[in-house]
């Protein structure tokens, strides 16, 4: 029976139920934390997280996909306290989150060499945890486009890919199409597209652009709910109504890009944004009634939330 990597070991995939695919537990960045006071508490985080997780359990979510890589503060070992506290699922990912340079480590080594790290922590597992391996690959192309650093990531995510057969889920900037130029890069290391995921899609109402993705075999992201900008509610809402009507619900995930704690923002502001629906049920108890009132069966919304989390998730076979 096909299994999933998660934050206690392997599940079956069919114990995944109800997926969120781009989530993150905790945003912080070391450095500033091991050489300033700003106020982050392990324990007292921990627990917190541990409440939030219950929560989303309870809403009616079994798993989350926690795209928390290098250049995010990933820190596996205060994930895995987290999930031996809670009946939710928790999937780890490895790779690099960077817009412009990799970090200086991988400054003058290649791809090959990043990619080599990638792989132990998906076959071997990852270091200061007894069980823990990744589940996923992840990389970032932003506004800036692909600077040599985000490059090599990107190649060097494709080959880890291809040596494990583990999806890749990505971040881009939605309004410069950065998704395409994902997906070239991709097609050039020979990826199977079809286990990609092009993240933050959600983000944009242009649908040329968004079916070019869809063309190529990617799975989209529907990932930032609750976070009103760049787009709306209502624009977030219609875009994935539009997109069913089209034919493409076999093709979308869904989920919120939020976390228990971020430090790179302001508490003011995460709080203000949590209240305001950037918080792990907003799914639950406000985009799945949206979507059933425009006409979304619940067949489609568990497509989105089951079927195609375990399709993207499900290891390519001869691994």
């Amino acid at each position: 029976m096909a299994t999933v990597e998660t934050a206690r070991g392997p599940v079956t995939i069919e114990a995944l139920g109800r997926t969120l695919m781009h989530e993150h537990v905790f945003i912080v960045h070391p450095e500033i934390n091991q050489n300033y006071d700003v106020g982050f508490d392990e324990e007292r985080e921990v627990a917190k997280a541990v409440e939030r997780m219950n929560e989303l359990k309870a809403a009616g979510i079994d798993s989350i996909v926690d795209l928390t890589v290098i250049g995010l503060g990933r820190f596996i070992p205060r994930i895995a306290r987290v999930a031996a506290q809670t009946e939710l699922n928790i999937v780890v990912a490895t790779g690099v989150y960077t817009f412009d340079e990799v970090p200086h480590h991988h400054l003058f080594n290649d791809p090959d060499s990043m990619a080599e790290l990638f792989c132990r922590d998906i076959d071997e597992g990852i270091l200061g945890t007894s069980n823990v391996r990744a589940g996923i690959l992840k990389c970032a192309t932003d506004v800036k486009g692909v600077m040599p650093g985000v490059e090599k990531v990107l190649r060097a995510v494709a080959r880890a890919h291809r040596r494990t057969g583990i999806p890749i889920s990505t971040h881009t900037d939605a309004d410069t199409r950065r998704g395409l130029e994902q997906q070239q890069i991709f097609r050039e290391e020979g990826v199977d597209l079809s286990r990609v995921v092009i993240g933050h899609s959600g983000d944009s109402f242009d649908f040329d652009y968004l079916e070019q993705l869809l063309a190529a075999g990617s799975f989209l992201g529907m990932d930032r709910f609750g976070l009103n900008w760049p787009i709306k509610f209502d624009q977030r809402i219609e875009v994935v109504v539009e997109l069913c009507r089209r034919g493409y619900v076999d093709q979308m995930v869904l989920s919120h890009d939020t976390s228990c704690y971020i430090d790179q923002m302001a508490p003011a502001l995460v709080a203000k944004l949590n209240a305001r629906g950037w918080n792990y049920t907003h799914i639950s108890n406000d985009v799945i009634p949206a979507l059933l009132e425009r006409g979304v069966t619940q067949d489609q919304i568990d497509t989105m939330l089951v079927t195609n989390p375990a399709k993207v998730l499900t290891r390519t076979a001869g691994y």
